[in-house]
């Protein structure tokens, strides 16, 4: 039995265990684990960079990357309390964006500004218990490589985004996106996307509109 396994099993040692990594009814973790256990587990490149005002939710029970030459830009949330957030080289995490895990982030990766992406969702069925008091569920959320998020997006828990694809402004993801795709709207729609036959980024054909049905007189 390994470790995690052990305090699982033990419901009262992991309340307790809880306590001592992160205070209650918070998110963010104690100083002592940010300054004296994060460092040790978690991986982060050399090059890579976190400005002095990012919000740090990590703990150690869930893993953490940051890749070579990546940024997280001022004011950003990092929160890998449910699921683990990997973050490859070359991205960006744009000013004011949050990221909660499980999230995994490919190479060259644009986040723009006040991007929101979450793999957890609270229960809501039971109407006698309050939301807050409901599990938690996570699906995680893929973006492949070179894709770009626009700023003001939000991707919701399960969806993938493939590769090279960019998500316009302001667009809200709820479904996955296919690789070499432009998407916008609420939710989303595919714009336009990479045709290799022509070598060119075509807009999808449009069913042609109905005829209006004669009604006899």
């Amino acid at each position: 039995m390994n470790l995690k396994a052990y305090v699982d099993s033990r419901p009262g040692f992991k309340k307790f265990i809880h306590w001592l990594l992160i205070p209650r009814h918070e998110a963010r973790p104690r100083r002592w684990v940010s300054w004296f256990v994060n460092p040790f587990i978690h991986k982060r490149h050399g090059t890579s960079k976190i400005r002095s005002s990012v919000r740090m939710d990590v703990l150690p029970f869930s893993g953490f990357s940051l890749g070579a030459h990546s940024i997280v830009e001022a004011f950003g949330v990092i929160n890998n309390g449910v699921g683990s957030v990997t973050i490859g080289d070359n991205c960006t995490v744009g000013i004011g964006s949050v990221v909660i895990g499980p999230v995994q982030i490919a190479n060259d990766v644009i986040i723009a500004q006040h991007v929101v992406m979450s793999g957890l969702n609270h229960r809501y069925e039971d109407v006698k218990m309050s939301i807050r008091e409901q599990p938690v569920t996570t699906r995680p959320i893929v973006i492949e490589e070179e894709c770009w998020i626009g700023a003001n997006v939000v991707i919701t828990a399960g969806v993938t985004i493939g590769r090279h694809s960019v998500v316009a402004a302001g667009s809200v993801v709820t479904r996955d996106v296919p690789a070499y795709s432009v998407v916008g709207g609420n939710p989303t729609r595919i714009l336009k996307q990479y045709d290799p036959a022509s070598n060119t980024w075509v807009k999808p054909a449009t069913s042609p509109a109905p005829k209006p049905v004669e009604v006899p007189e």
